[in-house]
């Protein structure tokens, strides 16, 4: 499992990268297994608001789902989103966008982005968590943000000069990637997995779109912010759906 353990290592910061050891040509083929390891941070995270929800306030539980997914990810995805927005945000041109984004520093459009970004997470989690099936939502939501990686990078190029992991993932890797969220949809037996997951698609159809007109395609960066996006996409039609 040396391209599963690739994948968790390149999402996650669990230490299974001093077990095996892989180089970028591994993480391209694991492309696959990303759904599989949002299932495992999203497991993590259920499982520790099932242990907290009865005993703190759901409000104060959300935060700290937000915190420990930032945790479990290095704020890998967070810190994509914010690098887009400050590109997007105050770039001229595509060549000053992908310069932006390069920045490690947070600018104002970023840092509005991230603030948003947690207060709608922490709304929406508590919100859900004081339903039944909140369960549901939390264990498939990181599935979803990081299938969305596989549908943009089987539709879109690199938009970079230079190589990246990103430009060698297979486009093949999407057929694998949606038969393991398509699993886990149907185990739940809600439609509204089904409904959060075609939200997925519409966000990253539109964003995809968005990112081709801007950069001419996609960067790691701009992976990372879809994520995000389709994880609140998601959380929102669960809430919409009522989580049946």
């Amino acid at each position: 499992m040396r391209s599963l353990a690739a994948a968790v290592s390149f999402l996650t910061r669990l230490p299974l990268g001093r077990l095996v050891s892989f180089d970028a040509a591994d993480v391209a083929r694991s492309a696959g297994w990303f759904p599989l390891v949002g299932l495992l941070v999203g497991a993590i995270c259920a499982g520790a608001a099932f242990l907290l929800r009865a005993h703190l306030p759901l409000a104060l539980v959300a935060v700290i789902l937000i915190a420990m997914d930032a945790l479990l990810t290095g704020a890998l995805h967070f810190d994509g989103l914010a690098d887009t927005a400050d590109g997007f945000g105050g770039g001229k041109d595509r060549d000053d966008v992908l310069r932006i984004m390069r920045d490690h520093a947070i600018g104002s459009y970023g840092g509005t982005a991230l603030v948003l970004l947690v207060g709608f997470k922490a709304a929406a989690y508590a919100a859900l968590l004081g339903g039944d099936r909140w369960f549901v939502a939390v264990l498939l939501t990181p599935a979803m943000g990081r299938w969305s990686i596989l549908l943009l990078t089987a539709a879109l190029p690199y938009a970079r000069k230079t190589a990246s992991v990103v430009s060698d993932m297979s486009k093949g890797a999407v057929v694998w990637g949606t038969l393991i969220l398509a699993a886990a949809v149907a185990a739940s037996r809600l439609w509204s997995a089904g409904a959060a997951a075609a939200t997925a698609v519409m966000v990253s159809a539109y964003f995809g779109v968005y990112c081709r007109r801007k950069i001419g395609g996609i960067t790691g960066d701009t992976l990372g912010a879809n994520v995000q996006l389709c994880e609140c996409a998601a959380l929102l039609a669960f809430l919409w759906t009522g989580g049946r």
